[in-house]
């Protein structure tokens, strides 16, 4: 019945633990949010970072604050209520929103991944490939594509009838199936083709022959290649936590972690590993460089 509420299993039933969840979550929510904030303002008001590959990363920033602001909140209001439940429209929404943020994380890391390539390459003409339109058109194809896939499988999704608990539909769900092995197949494309792209990148960095022109070589891409390590990684970690996982809660808190560390790790990791990112900091917030 899709009037009814879903009813969903949250990270903990002990009532002890709730005003602990709550101020972790909204602590890290906070972070992340203002890590992710205060690198779009910079790379926005520092001519130095107009620049392609910072272009990306203030999207990549965006799309980190709207994909951890489609679970965290949520979440929070249901602890501080001691609600568990959560409507039908309600559901899919969030469903909606988070495959797409989720999905365009992954296409802005492969979009990146090919700046980064061009960039050590083919660095004579990185700025003509490179050109602003060219960088606009790759993030609007993204955004087009991404819409359309996780509103298809929405619309799937409502077709069915679902019984007493989330996991459990009573509908026939081989068309669905048959399109998310589909879609997974073709959006894991892009993501194979960004970790192609770093490991040309690798083996280019690794024939340079001098050691400085590799140090400033690798400063330039060692933060994606964190940043794609971390994202990969973790939901790798987090798929095989799943398989082998018996009780569902310890899946959940898994999963929540994921949403939650990468978008806040992030801006770490970009602006501790960046001169430029750091500089622009230190002049958007008033401080000297050597602040930071």
């Amino acid at each position: 019945n899709k009037k009814e509420r879903f009813l969903l299993l949250g990270l903990s039933d002990d009532p002890d633990l709730q005003p602990l969840l709550f101020g972790v979550f909204l602590s890290m929510n906070l972070v992340a949010v203002l890590g992710n904030l205060l690198i779009i303002l910079a790379v926005n008001s520092d001519p130095h970072l107009h620049t392609p590959m910072y272009f990306f990363l203030a999207n990549l920033s965006f799309v980190d604050i709207c994909f951890i602001s489609t679970i965290v909140p949520r979440m929070l209001v249901n602890i501080q209520t001691q609600s568990k439940g959560i409507s039908y429209i309600g559901c899919l929404t969030q469903v909606y929103f988070f495959l797409i943020f989720t999905v365009m994380d992954s296409f802005l890391l492969t979009v990146m991944a090919y700046d980064r390539f061009v960039a050590i390459c083919h660095p004579l003409r990185y700025m003509v490939i490179m050109n602003p339109r060219f960088c606009g058109l790759l993030v609007l194809m993204c955004w087009l594509i991404i819409f359309w896939v996780p509103l298809i499988h929405i619309l799937l999704l409502r077709r069915l009838n679902f019984c007493t608990i989330l996991k459990v539909a009573c509908s026939d769900i081989l068309i669905n199936n048959i399109f998310l092995f589909v879609a997974t197949a073709l959006l894991g494309v892009f993501a194979l083709i960004g970790i192609l792209f770093y490991s040309r990148i690798v083996s280019s960095l690794m024939r340079i022959s001098s050691a400085a022109g590799k140090y400033k070589a690798f400063s330039t891409c060692g933060s994606h290649l964190s940043v794609v390590s971390l994202f990969y990684g973790t939901g790798v970690g987090i798929y095989l936590t799943s398989a082998v996982t018996h009780p569902p809660q310890r899946s959940s808190i898994a999963s929540v972690m994921y949403a939650v560390l990468t978008p806040m790790l992030n801006p770490f990791i970009y602006s501790l590993r960046n001169k430029d990112v750091k500089g622009a900091l230190g002049r958007l917030l008033g401080l000297g460089t050597t602040c930071l």
